[in-house]
C-alpha cells in the first residue's frame, strides 16, 4: 500500500487518515494541519521525508497568472525550497489546480448546449486568484466583475472588464498593497456602507459567482443575507460542509473544479499526489510535463452539484416592446399619474418618450418547459408609439432598437426579441440583425403559425362549416398579400387545413411561383390564383390579411355572415368602429400563447396573467431551447422555420391561450355571440 502524506496550512481540527483506490492501487492517506504554522510544516515535511511514496502540500495561496507578483511570503518560499531538496517526491496541487478551472468551464460550456456561460453575469470574488478561470470566462462573455479592489484594499471599485483586471494586477495592486489608500481615506464608515452596497449590488446582477477556496468563508460573508436564490457558484474543493451552507443560502448549482476521483471530498494537492504516486511520476526537471501527461490521459470531469433539482438550467431572453398608442403609455406607472392630473399633457408626453433611453419595463420569471430548463428575461421598451415611429426617420428607431440590444446584452440576455414593428420599418429589423450586440428575432415565425391556429380554432368554435374525412374543412379561404414572407406561410398553411384556398397578390408572375409550391406539396387542395381580392370575397369562410394594400381592395361589408377575418397586419386595417358595423363577422388578429410555469411574474402587458404575444412566445421558446442565433431575420419567414417552431413550441409547452380581436382577447361569450348574430342573418 502506497502512502500519500497532506501537511496542510490548514486547521488540525480538519486531520484524517483514510485508505482508498485510485488506479487499481491501494493508498493511504494522511492529513497533518499545521494552522498556518510554517516552521512546523518543516518540520513534517523533514519527519516525512523518505517514509512516504509522495508528499502533497496543501493551503497554499498559488500565485496569479497576471501580474509580476509571485509568492511574497518569505516562509512560503522557505518551505517550498526545502521541497525540492527532499529524496521525496513533494506536489502543491498547482499543476492540477489550473487545468481543473480551465478544463472544467470548457468542458461545461461545450457539453451542456456549447452556451451555458454564454453571455453571463459572472462576479469573481477575487480575480487575481482565480486568473486561469477568469481569462477562459472571458471567452465566452463580456459581463464579468472582480470584487479584488473592494476586498482587498477596501476602495469601492469594482472592476468590469479583464483589461481593468490585468491593469490592477500590473500596476494598481502591488502600489495599493504598498499605500492602503482605503485605509487612510476619512469617514471609513461612509466607504465601508458603499463597498458593502456596492458587493450587494454585483451579487444581485450576477448569474454566475466564482468563490475561491482558500478564504471560501471570509468570501462568503461578503454577501451573507443576500438572495442567492438561482446562482451558480464556482468554486474548488467543495467540501460537504460548504455545499450544505451553499444549499441553504438557496443556491442551485455548485461547480466544483477539482475532479473529484475518489471519496470523501479532497483537494487538488492530494489528487495531484495520488496521480504522481499511481504513475510513478519520478522528481525532476521533466516532473511538471509527465503530470500533464497524466492528467490528460484521466477522465477529469467537473462535478456538477444541483442540491434542488436535477440538471438545473436557467437561460436568459429580452424582448423589445413599444406602446401601440397613448393608452398603452399608461401602463408605465409615473406616465399614469401624469395623465390622471393633466390627460391634456398626454401629447407631449407622447413626443417626449420617443426621445427616452430605452429602460426595463418588466423581469419576467418562472417559465418552466416540460422538458425542466427554465428561462427568465427582460422587457425593454423603447419608448416609441407607432405614430411616433412613423413620424421619425427609421434611422431614428434603429439607434434606439441596438442601444436596447447593448442594453440587454449586459443585463445577461441571450437572445433578444423584437416587437412586430408597423409596415415601412421592415428594414429597421434587418439592420439589427446585422449589427445587434446579441442574437435576434423578429418573431414572425410564430406570429404567422399562431395566427393561422387562432384561425383554425375560431372556425372551430364558430361551428359554422364542417370537416371533410375529419380533417379538412369544406370551405374557403383567402389569403390577401399571399406572395409576402408571412403571406405565403399563411397560404401553405391555409392549404393543409381547407378544400379551397385563393391566393391574392398584384404580383402574378410570384404568385405563380407561389401556386407552383402549394401545389407540388398539397395536391388535392383546389387552388385559385388572383390579382383581385374583391373578385371572390362574398364566398369566403375565412379571409387572412397580410398586406397593409389590403384596405382599398377588402369591404367588411361585403363579406357573408359567420365569415372569419384574420388581420395580421400592423396597425390593423380594421378599427373597432369597422367591426362595430358587422356583429356577425368575426375580426381577429391572431392567437396569444400560454406561457408553460406554474408561477410565472410579468408585468401587464395586456393580456391575461401568464399569456404572451406571439413575438415573445418565439423569444421564449428559442431561450428555453438554448438557441441563441437569429432565427427570424427581418420580416423574412421561412416556411421550414415556421414549422420548426412551431413543433419547439409544443415540446416546450406552449398553448393557444385565447383568440385576440381588435380590442384584445376575445371569450368563448364573445364568439358565441358573433355565431348567433351569423346565424340570424342567415335565417338559421
Amino acid at each position: 500500500m502506497k502512502k500519500i502524506i497532506n501537511i496542510s496550512l490548514g486547521p488540525e481540527s480538519e486531520d484524517y487518515q483514510i485508505e482508498t483506490e485510485f488506479n487499481g492501487q491501494m493508498f493511504s492517506i494522511q492529513r497533518f494541519g499545521t494552522s498556518e504554522d510554517l516552521i512546523k510544516a518543516e518540520d513534517l515535511l523533514l519527519k516525512w521525508n523518505k517514509r512516504a511514496d509522495v508528499i502533497c502540500i496543501s493551503g497554499i495561496k498559488y500565485p496569479s497568472t497576471m501580474g509580476t507578483e509571485g509568492i511574497t511570503h518569505k516562509k512560503t518560499r522557505e518551505l517550498l525550497e526545502l521541497c525540492e531538496r527532499l529524496h521525496t517526491v513533494v506536489t502543491t496541487g498547482e499543476t492540477l489546480y489550473r487545468v481543473g478551472q480551465e478544463w472544467s468551464i470548457r468542458n461545461i460550456q461545450f457539453s451542456l448546449g456549447n452556451n451555458y456561460f454564454t453571455n453571463a453575469n459572472v462576479l469573481f470574488f477575487s480575480g487575481l486568484s482565480n486568473s486561469t478561470l477568469a481569462q477562459v470566462m472571458s471567452e465566452y462573455t463580456d459581463n464579468l466583475m472582480f470584487a479584488d479592489p473592494v476586498i482587498e484594499n477596501k476602495l469601492p471599485k469594482l472592476l468590469t472588464s479583464m483589461k481593468e483586471l490585468t491593469f490592477y494586477a500590473d500596476k494598481a495592486h502591488h502600489f495599493l498593497k504598498k499605500v492602503p489608500l482605503g485605509k487612510m481615506i476619512p469617514s471609513r464608515a461612509k466607504i465601508k456602507s458603499l463597498n458593502t452596497f456596492q458587493i450587494k449590488q454585483a451579487v444581485k446582477k450576477a448569474n454566475v459567482l466564482v468563490i475561491p477556496h482558500k478564504g471560501f468563508y471570509e468570501y462568503l460573508d461578503q454577501c451573507m443575507g443576500q438572495d442567492l436564490d438561482g446562482k451558480i457558484i464556482i468554486t474548488n474543493t467543495a467540501y460537504d460542509d460548504r455545499v450544505d451552507l451553499l444549499t441553504q443560502l438557496g443556491v442551485e448549482v455548485i461547480i466544483d473544479t477539482t475532479p473529484q476521483m475518489i471519496k470523501p471530498v479532497v483537494g487538488d494537492a492530494v489528487i495531484e499526489a495520488l496521480m504522481i504516486a499511481a504513475m510513478n511520476v519520478s522528481k525532476g526537471k521533466e516532473m511538471k510535463d509527465d503530470l500533464l501527461e497524466v492528467i490528460s490521459e484521466q477522465r477529469l470531469d467537473p462535478k456538477i452539484i444541483y442540491p434542488f433539482e436535477p440538471n438545473k438550467r436557467v437561460n436568459r431572453f429580452a424582448y423589445l416592446i413599444h406602446p401601440l398608442n397613448q393608452k398603452h403609455l399608461q401602463k408605465v406607472k409615473a406616465i399614469d399619474m401624469i395623465s390622471s392630473i393633466a390627460p391634456q399633457s398626454m401629447g407631449i408626453v407622447e413626443k417626449l418618450m420617443a426621445y427616452s433611453p430605452p429602460f426595463v419595463y418588466s423581469k419576467v420569471r418562472g417559465i418552466k418547459s416540460p422538458t425542466g430548463v427554465e428561462a427568465e428575461g427582460w422587457l425593454i421598451s423603447i419608448g416609441e408609439t407607432i405614430d411616433e415611429m412613423q413620424n421619425h426617420p427609421p434611422e431614428f428607431t434603429t439607434a434606439k432598437i441596438m442601444k436596447a440590444a447593448e442594453k440587454a446584452k449586459k443585463m445577461g440576455a441571450q437572445v433578444m426579441g423584437i416587437a412586430m414593428l408597423p409596415k415601412g420599418m421592415h428594414g429597421t429589423a434587418i439592420e439589427v440583425g446585422k449589427h445587434a450586440a446579441l442574437p435576434i428575432t423578429t418573431g414572425n415565425s410564430y406570429t404567422a403559425s399562431t395566427a393561422l391556429w387562432a384561425a383554425a380554432d375560431a372556425v372551430r368554435q364558430m361551428g359554422l362549416t364542417k370537416f371533410k374525412n375529419g380533417k379538412v374543412l369544406k370551405a374557403n379561404a383567402m389569403v390577401i398579400g399571399a406572395t409576402g414572407d408571412v403571406g405565403s406561410i399563411c397560404s401553405r398553411l391555409l392549404a393543409t387545413a381547407f378544400e379551397s384556398v385563393y391566393i391574392v397578390s398584384r404580383n402574378m408572375a410570384k404568385l405563380l411561383t407561389l401556386q407552383g409550391i402549394i401545389q407540388k406539396e398539397k395536391p388535392k387542395v383546389k387552388l385559385h390564383v388572383s390579382t383581385r381580392a374583391d373578385r371572390y370575397l362574398d364566398d369566403m369562410d375565412v379571409v387572412v390579411i397580410a398586406s397593409a394594400g389590403a384596405k382599398k381592395s377588402i369591404d367588411i361589408m361585403r363579406v357573408k355572415p359567420g365569415c372569419v377575418i384574420t388581420d395580421i397586419t400592423r396597425p390593423m386595417i380594421f378599427s373597432q368602429k369597422d367591426v362595430a358595423k358587422r356583429p356577425d363577422v368575426l375580426v381577429i388578429t391572431g392567437g396569444e400563447i400560454q406561457l408553460p410555469g406554474q408561477a410565472i411574474e410579468m408585468k401587464d402587458i395586456g393580456l391575461p396573467h401568464g399569456v404572451a404575444y406571439a413575438g415573445l412566445a418565439e423569444t421564449i421558446i428559442l431561450a428555453l431551447e438554448g438557441r441563441f442565433e437569429d432565427f427570424t431575420k427581418g420580416s423574412n419567414t421561412e416556411w421550414e422555420k415556421v414549422k420548426e417552431i412551431y413543433k419547439l413550441g409544443i415540446k416546450h409547452g406552449m398553448k393557444l391561450s385565447s383568440i385576440s380581436g381588435v380590442e384584445g382577447p376575445l371569450s368563448k361569450e364573445d364568439i358565441a355571440r358573433v355565431k348567433a348574430q351569423a346565424l340570424l342573418k342567415k335565417g338559421e
